[in-house]
């Protein structure tokens, strides 16, 4: 998951952490070496994936909120165990702009 600098301040800040600190524990370079994205499990994880739960829920990503909702790809569906539900595309955006007041 890639991460903007807001996002790692928010994650640094919720995890206790100052945002060195959290960079050196929780992310990694982006294979095209433009930023920064969280590290996975051994297993292929989210590093904030806890049983079937999000460890960060209240601040992750946005690219994390996003998932799998606006994400396309062979097997989504079964990626990750913390998303309780599927909506379409359009019920997603719907949510988040009633819920955040912004477009997605």
């Amino acid at each position: 998951m890639r991460l903007t600098e807001a996002e790692i301040s928010h994650l640094a800040q919720f995890r206790g952490l100052d945002e060195r600190d959290f960079i050196q524990q929780f992310t990694r370079l982006r294979p095209d070496r433009q930023g920064l994205a969280l590290m996975d499990k051994p297993n292929g994880e989210c590093v904030f994936l806890d049983g079937e739960s999000c460890a960060v829920q209240p601040v992750k990503p946005q690219q994390c909120r996003d998932f799998p909702n606006l994400w396309n790809f062979p097997g989504f569906e079964q990626t990750c165990r913390a998303v309780p539900k599927l909506v379409s595309e359009e019920e997603y955006r719907r949510l988040v702009a009633a819920a955040t007041g912004r477009a997605v």
